[in-house]
């Protein structure tokens, strides 16, 4: 979110940082609230924003179960097989 952010910023999509990162955080966690409208030859990014923030989360969910399956294997080495 933070490097999307300095890009909007960057390329002259929003004056200050707040409202860039807010933008941002509300398409990746897909909540999509609406109340910041890009510009029309920005507004293809919220829909990746949000594409984009769903696979992470899931990448993130599964990436924490595999941490805590291994962390059970090797604690509990009777339960393997």
């Amino acid at each position: 979110m933070f490097m999307s952010s300095m890009m909007l910023m960057i390329f002259g999509e929003f004056q200050e940082f707040g409202a860039a990162y807010y933008h941002s955080a509300v398409n990746y966690t897909t909540l999509g609230y609406g109340d910041v409208i890009m510009s029309p030859s920005w507004k293809l990014l919220g829909p990746l924003e949000a594409a984009d923030g769903s696979l992470m989360f899931g990448v993130s969910t599964a990436m924490i179960f595999t941490v805590i399956l291994r962390l059970i294997q090797t604690r509990f080495a009777d339960l393997r097989d």
